[in-house]
């Protein structure tokens, strides 16, 4: 039987900020930004926008009616949570017009829990080959104003409907998973904002994917030489890389030349968007398949996730005959260009407005997205759907 990624989507808010802008007002070289770490444009997400209403808007542009009949599971990961008890997913029933006879659940590690998801999806549709499981991976990135993560923010959602014989991508059934107890980010129930040892994180990254290559290499005989491509979970644009190097430092010149043109096709939009935790590596998959010419069905895609804590996995999967017929580029596109430029100022009021503990709030700001969040009333979430 084969499973995977029928549909893929994403969303982002409709406001973002220019990083060299940011750099300017921070004093700090541009070229840091925008080179260093290797971001152009931040996400920034207004007080109407929040992971409930990123998923929606992401899953609207990408489910119909046939889709609606067959999903019975919705998986939503991430590590921005909006409620302790109350699942983000269950608002998804109701806001995509699902049936009521669905099984829905939050994920969380860190910038895995989409992944997870997508394995316990393909699990469902191989016990369920009649089904269709909706993912999600939405996320808002905060490190405070004038933090030294402020320049890897960001806010997005990636959507994806798995199922039997799907359209897109042929997910294999072997993986290569690696788990160990580190401290390099980490957000307690009282903090705001995430306590990082961003040198640490950086570290255990690069040994992660070291980790589950070369464990996937033994479980499979594979090498890079099998696949086209490796996404990357990409908290900012050049993270991936320095994990990818030393491996691109064995190859031929011709492999090393492939991979890095196809890493960067993969990095274009997530370099526009910041990092957006749970669905940066979804979204990645996405630039990759929206803006490289050479990519033909049969053509192998590996994918390296990893969320701090910390959880890593490799896996792969087979482009599917047609599968350009499933992209949305034009709307992708639009979608990233038509986002209104902030000043530093705007960008640093819309950050301090959020949804607060009185329980009674309106928000008046102007969001034209087809799902926001309006206001609180009674501690519960507003929700409304143009």
């Amino acid at each position: 039987m084969n499973i995977g990624i029928d549909k893929i989507g994403f969303f982002v808010p409709p406001t973002a900020l220019d990083m060299e802008t940011l750099a300017v007002a921070r004093g700090v070289e541009p070229a840091k930004y925008t080179i260093g770490i290797g971001q152009s444009t931040m996400a920034v997400a207004p007080v109407t926008q929040d992971i409930v209403t990123l998923a929606a808007n992401a899953a609207l542009s990408i489910i119909d009616d046939a889709d609606r009949e067959s999903i019975d599971m919705i998986l939503f990961g991430t590590e921005t949570g909006i409620d302790q008890s109350k699942s983000a997913a269950v608002y998804m029933q109701r806001m995509l017009g699902l049936s009521n006879r669905v099984r829905s659940v939050e994920l969380k590690h860190a910038c895995y829990g989409a992944t997870a998801a997508l394995q316990l999806a393909k699990g469902h549709i191989a016990l369920n080959p009649s089904s269709k499981v909706l993912v999600i991976a939405s996320d808002i990135a905060k490190y405070g104003l004038n933090s030294g993560g402020e320049p890897t923010q960001g806010a997005g959602a990636v959507a994806m409907v798995v199922s039997e014989s799907p359209r897109l991508l042929v997910l294999d059934n072997e993986t290569s998973l690696f788990t160990d107890d580190v401290m390099d980010f980490w957000r307690p129930n009282y903090e705001a904002y995430p306590l990082v040892d961003g040198q640490f994180s950086n570290e255990q990254y690069i040994r992660f994917f070291s980790e589950v290559w070369k464990n996937y290499q033994e479980k499979t005989h594979c090498e890079f030489s099998d696949f086209e491509a490796i996404c990357f979970h990409l908290p900012y644009t050049k993270m991936g890389m320095k994990a990818f190097k030393p491996f691109l430092e064995e190859m031929s010149e011709e492999e090393r030349e492939r991979f890095t043109a196809r890493y960067q096709e993969a990095s274009i939009y997530n370099r526009h968007v910041g990092n957006i935790y749970t669905g940066s590596l979804f979204l990645s998959f996405i630039s990759l398949l929206e803006n490289s010419s050479v990519l033909v069905a049969g053509d192998r895609i590996g994918f390296f996730s990893y969320g701090s804590g910390a959880v890593g996995e490799f896996f792969a999967g087979e482009l599917v005959e047609g599968f350009e017929n499933q992209l949305h580029i034009a709307e992708h596109k639009a979608l990233l260009e038509n986002r209104k430029m902030l000043t530093v100022e705007e960008y640093e009021e819309i950050f301090m407005e959020v949804v607060d503990s009185s329980g009674e709030q309106t928000f008046t700001r102007e969001d034209n997205s087809p799902v926001t969040l309006t206001g609180v009333k009674n501690h519960e979430r507003q929700y409304t759907i143009k």
